[in-house]
């Protein structure tokens, strides 16, 4: 094997381990947010924020299996949020 082959498969499992931590890391953030906060950061970066009287618990669960997929957001986060839309409308 060549060096520049070695060093090129070195360079790319460093990179991995760096993004697999980093993932962690964020992971690790989010789930010690509350859910006002992931709603406040999470929501207003597509669309406007909408009240949380618009909708009714029902509603909010609809819309939270909805934005989770659409907004990459992981379980953790949109129970919190849902959970927070719920005791708030």
């Amino acid at each position: 094997m060549s060096k520049v082959r070695i060093i090129s498969t070195l360079t790319a499992v460093f990179l991995f381990l760096v993004t697999l931590y980093s993932c962690e890391a964020q992971k690790a953030a989010a789930s010690q947010k509350t859910g006002a906060q992931l709603w406040g950061e999470n929501c207003i970066r597509c669309h406007n924020i909408p009240s949380p009287g618009d909708y009714n618990d029902v509603d909010w669960e609809t819309i939270g299996l909805h934005m989770r997929i659409r907004a990459n957001l992981t379980e953790d986060e949109i129970d919190k949020i849902v959970e927070f839309m719920k005791t708030v409308n």
